[in-house]
């Protein structure tokens, strides 16, 4: 094996045979001085018709191969995924392996893959790199499970699949303590002060104008951008450093208990270190006092970022005014005393609260050097030094390059018992309880700072997780009751999910649903629950937070003369913004947020609509009661086939002993319905915030077999009537006695390769499932509408009878189209379940009109909807009769 840096760029490769080795940095060195590229310096050595194997280990550095959106707008391809993607277009012979633990976080980032032939070939129906994103991302994470399936079944793909069996997850969450949420506060008002002195601040110093806007969109933009990174990197680090004493605590408990402790980390501080330790003489770094905190990158700031360099305004070649930087003769920058003295203030301020020490400092001066194995890329670190006389000192400590394999040899070797990597120590490296090693205790993996990337992430766990272990590590992710904290939380389970679907074909192996669908606040759901909060502030709406206290607290500005703006912050930086309010303001803010969310998701849940990925269908029986192929693949013969399955399910309703505990454990009521004769047990739940900022209250009702979600208004006005415990046990005992023990049902499901026929899949049916028939066949597939099924196997519509198809109608199952284009479906109106009729010719309202259906206008839109009750199966019933039923839709496999 050769490298490639033997041989210097634009010289031949004098190699009769061998193996080349290059690094990405090396292959993305462009032609320059007349030499050719190092890409065309392989071709030439290959030879065009070169037809051996080409291995890109750790595939996902060229991830952005062909650019994409980002969050500030188009993102350029990176060099060394165009790089890579020249070497493969160059040798179209060559054979091509992709090699990656985490391939790919998005769809987007799989473009380095072209020898995969996702698009532009036979094997997939997309004719672009564009298309079969779009189709993917349409698709959501079940589609990417599908896609690496697929690849699987194609032997265009190969996942060593790690068992998580036995591994547990704990969620450690440290409440702040009085005096930390002051401290916590007094930063956030720090940071408030520092952004208001930062706008005037630039205005004296000529960047900006009062009169005239912006004078230097360049100095304005950069000190923008260094205020809100420093403050971002702040808040994580203070949050961080804030739950670590939580975490010290548990480790000790570990200890105890005869377990070992490894914690994950992304940032050490060291160049915050070095910076400090430059300012010391050498001769004192056996005994220096100095803090290494949080609050240093913000005085750092300030010192060297705050906008403080006078600027001079002047007319361009436009006669546009604007300001530029001032120098004196000798071509020093020239200071303005304002923005100085508003700078020097600041720095007193910050300078007189509470320090918060680093993590990794407290974790190392608490244990003791001899106690923790530190694998991480600093060169030297400040430690706990014990004098004869038994006084401690605070001393500098060197160390070697050597010294994370000698850490980590000493925790493996049992010397030590705690480990903490960043990660430096993230990558190709053991900490598991190996059978090979003397340290075999039990792994507690603590993810104490999460960071921003979800591969290093999950890498990180997979440290501790590993083949020929022991036993298994038990993970116990570190947070606190700041809300914000979630901004954090939200980009590794959003990447998470993405990462395990694309990488594994099941989500679940991304994340090991350590987060929860509702910790991802980017998405879509989120996007829209954040902007009708901006509705709710500009109207005065959120209780506890006006219009003007929001935008001076956060620096956003979310109206103009026209009222709210077009173009809203989106998520990503009011979450940002969010670091930086005091605890109650958090609170208040993120309860009316999270409020919009929950009813948002449960809306998507209810109508079949949200996305949940892989999911495994249980019950006591599954019978494939049909099969027939619809579809083979020319290549490979692999084949696609829809199933018909007869599934039988245990009816497994709540005892009346259940139902009582209830009442003591949740504080329920017992009720009866007048009508019916039907039992519940009413409990309290989350309320619910509309668009317009109203507060719903809700009730949910236990029965034997379901859990209602009823307004409270509704329950008021309904038959359900307090009840006696004897009423209530007659009539939850009778309605037992009344129940099945099975219940039989069909489902049909696509299975087998699913990407080559993708289009010809119902769009309403994008949900993936997995389940076992009664003979040991694994399924997995999407599942579809007998309609769907029917117009496959040419076996005619399926006839539904009308009250039938009133009642699922009802339910929210299906959706209905009719003839003439028309759809019949369930949706949420005016905080009420209503059948909505869409695409009627505006010819024929009249005709609707009479046959009884409801006209509303909503949105400046005409709506139809069919009335509720008895009278509303009336006119559904000559509605079909006139319009008849062309296609059922199920909606519960949406």
């Amino acid at each position: 094996m050769t490298p490639l840096s033997r041989f210097r760029q634009g010289t031949p490769i004098r190699l009769a045979e061998g193996i080349l080795f290059a690094t990405y940095a090396t292959l993305r060195s462009q032609a320059r001085g007349g030499k050719a590229s190092r890409v065309e310096q392989i071709v030439e050595w290959l030879g065009r018709d070169f037809n051996g194997v080409i291995i890109f280990d750790e595939a996902h550095a060229m991830a952005n191969a062909a650019g994409g959106k980002g969050a500030r707008g188009e993102q350029k391809p990176s060099q060394q995924g165009q790089a890579g993607l020249r070497l493969q277009h160059a040798l179209p012979d060559a054979r091509i392996v992709y090699v990656s633990a985490t391939g790919a976080t998005t769809v987007q980032n799989l473009a380095y893959a072209q020898r995969l032939g996702l698009w532009g070939g036979t094997d997939f129906p997309f004719a672009s790199r564009s298309e079969f994103v779009a189709a993917i991302e349409e698709g959501g994470v079940a589609a990417m499970e599908v896609l690496a399936r697929d690849l699987k079944a194609l032997g265009l793909y190969a996942a060593r699949s790690l068992s998580f069996d036995g591994v547990e997850y704990e969620l450690l969450e440290h409440q702040l303590t009085d005096e930390q949420r002051r401290i916590y506060d007094s930063y956030a008002g720090a940071f408030q002060i520092i952004h208001n002195n930062l706008d005037a601040a630039m205005e004296a110093a000529g960047v900006t104008s009062s009169l005239h806007g912006t004078l230097n969109p360049q100095a304005k933009s950069a000190a923008r951008s260094a205020f809100e990174s420093t403050k971002q990197r702040f808040f994580n680090h203070l949050i961080t450093a804030m739950q670590t004493p939580a975490m010290i605590a548990s480790i000790a408990r570990d200890l105890e208990a005869g377990n070992a402790a490894v914690v994950q980390i992304v940032s050490t501080g060291e160049a915050l270190q070095e910076r400090r330790l430059a300012d010391i003489p050498t001769q004192e770094w056996g005994d220096v006092s100095v803090d290494i905190t949080p609050r240093e990158y913000v005085l750092d700031y300030l010192a060297h970022s705050f906008p403080v360099q006078l600027h001079e305004p002047f007319t361009d070649s436009e006669d546009n005014l604007a300001s530029r930087a001032v120098f004196d003769a000798d071509g020093n920058p020239v200071f303005n005393r304002e923005s100085c003295r508003r700078r020097d203030a600041m720095i007193e301020k910050l300078a007189s609260l509470e320090p918060v020490p680093g993590a990794l400092d407290q974790i190392v001066q608490h244990f003791g050097a001899d106690a923790v194995a530190e694998v991480t890329g600093r060169s030297r670190r400040i430690v706990p030094v014990r004098s004869e006389d038994g006084s401690l000192r605070f001393a500098v400590q060197n160390r070697p390059a050597s010294a994370n394999l000698a850490e980590t040899r000493a925790f493996m070797d049992d010397e030590k018992r705690i480990l903490v990597f960043s990660e430096a120590g993230g990558t190709g490296r053991s900490y598991h309880a190996d059978l090979g090693v003397r340290n075999q205790r039990r792994r507690i993996h603590y993810l104490l700072e999460p960071g921003w990337k979800a591969d290093s992430a999950i890498q990180g766990f997979g440290r501790t997780n590993r083949t020929n272990q022991k036993q298994p590590p038990l993970f116990r992710p570190v947070t606190t009751d700041v809300m914000a904290q979630k901004r954090f939380i939200s980009t590794i389970a959003r990447r998470l999910d993405t990462l395990g679907a694309i990488t594994r074909g099941q989500r679940q192996t991304g994340g090991q649903n350590m987060f929860r669908p509702e910790d991802n606040l980017e998405s879509a759901y989120a996007r829209d629950a954040l902007r009708q909060l901006y509705r709710l502030l500009v109207d005065g709406k959120t209780e506890g937070c006006s219009l003007l206290a929001f935008e001076a607290a956060t620096g956003l500005t979310i109206m103009d003369e026209g009222g709210l703006k077009d173009e809203l912050p989106p998520i990503t930086t009011f979450l940002n913004r969010m670091l930086a309010l005091t605890i109650d303001l958090q609170n208040i803010l993120f309860e009316t947020f999270e409020g919009l969310l929950a009813s948002r998701i449960e809306g998507a849940v209810a109508s079949g609509t949200f996305e949940m990925g892989l999911e495994t269908l249980r019950a006591e029986s599954f019978t494939v009661a049909g099969r027939q192929t619809i579809y083979v693949h020319p290549g490979t013969a692999a084949q696609t086939q829809l199933l018909t399955i007869e599934r039988k399910d245990r009816i497994a309703p709540l005892l009346l002993a259940d139902a009582l505990d209830l009442v003591q454990a949740r504080g329920g009521d017992l009720f009866v319905n007048a009508r019916s004769g039907r039992a519940a047990v009413k409990l309290r739940m989350r309320s619910l915030i509309d668009d317009d900022g109203s507060v719903h209250r809700r009730f949910a009702l236990q029965r034997p077999l379901e859990k209602m979600r009823v307004l409270a208004e509704d329950f008021e006005h309904s038959h359900w009537q307090p009840a006696t415990v004897q009423a209530f046990e007659a009539a939850w005992n009778a309605e037992l006695g009344e129940l099945p023990e099975f219940e039989t049902s069909t489902l049909h499901i696509v299975a087998g390769l699913l990407l080559p026929i993708w289009k010809r899949l119902p769009k309403e049916s994008t949900r993936v499932y997995r389940l076992q028939s009664d003979a040991g066949e694994r399924i997995i597939g999407r599942k579809v509408s007998p309609a769907w099924a029917a117009s496959v196997t040419g076996k005619g519509p399926v006839r539904l009878d009308v009250s039938e198809a009133w009642r699922m109608l009802g339910a929210g199952t299906i959706a209905l189209e009719i003839a003439e284009g028309q759809t019949l479906r369930r949706v949420r109106a005016m905080n009420d379940w209503r059948i909505e009729l869409s695409g009627f010719n505006d010819l024929g309202v009249e005709r609707l009109k009479a046959m009884g259906l409801i006209s509303e206008i909503v949105s400046w839109k005409l709506k139809f909807y069919v009335p509720a009750g008895a009278a509303g199966a009336d006119v559904f019933a000559a509605l079909v009769d006139r319009f008849p039923i062309v296609r059922v839709q199920d909606r519960k496999a949406a």
